[in-house]
């Protein structure tokens, strides 16, 4: 069969489903990780590192695939692929301890982010990358929210924590499955590059742009991976502020909706930057309001999280703002799962004992850098078309 350089619509919609099943697990960590944690097969210390570690090891997965590895083998690549997420996700049902299910979790990241760059590679070929970026983004978190629904009210309680990790490797199957039976091989972006960063020249926009998703990224993890303390420190009971955080991924589907529709409406740099104030004035708020009651909070939270899917269209925008060839795009996963693991890691550093204080802070710094990456590449790529700025 010969390799297409463009996609279809079955094309995109196996690969949007694909690319749901490889990042269930970043939506059913707090769930699966909890159970493994009352199980007594990890330590509270330990959940975090494995946790991060899965993060870290899905974004080197995203970059082994787009700087090691040829679209022209999609199907056979993303099938095995499939496969041995589903082997680890079985292998972690039969291990205890950090070092053992970290390990594990780590071998089913790297998996799991093979897939999520074929994912990618049908969506910088096809017609309207951002849109489908954002519808991408949309579903997947349609699918982690009703996962989790399944996880909490079905399968946990029926088979225990070992079953949340089975029904991920059925999943995995499924879209192994889906992939060997319907995927097609891809042509390379541009004729001298077979993957992202093959024949690319790195700039100071394009390097720019990654950096700016990274930081974006690093705001909301950051912020969100504290959310419960932060909601308790602001008055809410342990049930209500879990129900916010679920209610969290309702704003996130409304916000991604939005810039999927608005992306080719709205101009992407200031779009984004306004992103970037709304994010760090959010979290500065949070630090400044501790004591204005729940409700302050709920809303800040509300504003928060529809503008973190909101914004995920317009970072594949800008990525195809500074490079035309889609090849920077294909690393904006990349950028984006290694931003998420790096602004916990950060804030886990400013926490002190159950002082959260200081979270809301770090992630406003995060923004602040974002909005000055974004300025000083806008300014750099004007100057460079000759442009004024």
């Amino acid at each position: 069969m010969e390799p297409s350089r463009h996609t279809g619509r079955s094309e995109a919609a196996l690969a949007i489903a694909v690319g749901s099943v490889a990042l269930l697990m970043l939506g059913l960590q707090p769930l699966l990780l909890g159970a493994l944690l009352e199980a007594g097969h990890v330590t509270l210390e330990g959940v975090g590192l494995v946790a991060m570690g899965e993060i870290v090891a899905l974004g080197a997965g995203v970059l082994i695939g787009d700087l090691r590895l040829s679209v022209a083998r999609l199907r056979p690549i993303a099938t095995l692929a499939a496969v041995l997420a589903a082997v680890f996700d079985l292998a972690t049902t039969q291990l205890h301890g950090d070092l053992a299910i970290g390990l594990v979790r780590a071998a089913a990241g790297v998996s799991e982010g093979l897939l999520v760059w074929s994912t990618t590679a049908v969506i910088v070929r096809s017609a309207r990358p951002e849109r489908l970026a954002g519808l991408f983004f949309v579903i997947q978190t349609l699918a982690q929210a009703a996962s989790g629904l399944l996880l909490a009210h079905l399968v946990i309680p029926a088979a225990g924590w070992r079953g949340g990790f089975q029904m991920l490797a059925v999943l995995a199957l499924g879209a192994a499955a889906l992939t060997a039976a319907g995927a097609r091989p891809l042509g390379p972006l541009t004729p001298t590059a077979s993957q992202a960063g093959v024949g690319l020249r790195w700039t100071r926009p394009r390097l720019g742009a990654l950096l700016v998703v990274f930081l974006q990224l690093a705001t909301l993890g950051a912020f969100w991976a504290y959310a419960e303390p932060l909601g308790l420190r602001a008055g809410f009971s342990p049930v209500a502020v879990q129900t916010l955080i679920a209610a969290g991924l309702g704003m996130q589907v409304l916000g991604g909706s939005v810039g999927t529709w608005m992306v080719q409406r709205l101009p992407v740099p200031p779009t984004l930057l306004g992103c970037c104030l709304v994010l760090g004035l959010c979290a500065f708020a949070v630090a400044r309001t501790a004591q204005n009651g729940p409700w302050v909070f709920a809303g800040l939270c509300a504003v928060f999280t529809f503008t973190w899917l909101f914004m995920l269209p317009f970072q594949m925008g800008l990525a195809f703002r500074v490079d035309g060839s889609g090849q920077v795009a294909a690393l904006v996963p990349a950028a984006q799962l290694f931003g998420s693991a790096f602004g916990p890691l950060v804030a886990s550093l400013m926490v002190s004992g159950d002082e959260v204080a200081p979270v809301p802070l770090v992630a406003s710094g995060f923004a602040g850098l974002a909005a000055l990456a974004l300025v000083l590449t806008q300014r750099r790529r004007a100057q460079a078309s000759g442009a004024p700025t």
